[in-house]
């Protein structure tokens, strides 16, 4: 598990209040949201907002690959690598 892995489910965990849950609990590739870990569109717009917080990246919540982008720890790590890349 890379560094920023481990931070984004951290932050995951934080932002959210899942108290009962530690990073292990979540799998890089597990979906975050439906069947997954369950998170709702609420929890969305509370972890975009962390995420641009924490890592400095403008999130648009209207592009239509934000949703594909917060599939999983996975897509995730690698829209926050790519943005901060660009930026």
């Amino acid at each position: 598990m890379s560094q920023l892995q481990l931070e984004i489910k951290q932050l995951i965990i934080d932002a959210l209040g899942l108290e009962d849950l530690g990073p292990d609990d979540i799998g890089a590739d597990q979906p975050l949201f439906g069947e997954g870990l369950g998170l709702d569109s609420v929890d969305a717009l509370e972890l975009g907002l962390a995420i641009q917080k924490r890592f400095g990246i403008k999130i648009d919540a209207d592009a239509k690959d934000t949703r594909k982008h917060f599939a999983s720890v996975d897509s995730l790590a690698a829209y926050v690598s790519a943005s901060r890349a660009v930026a």
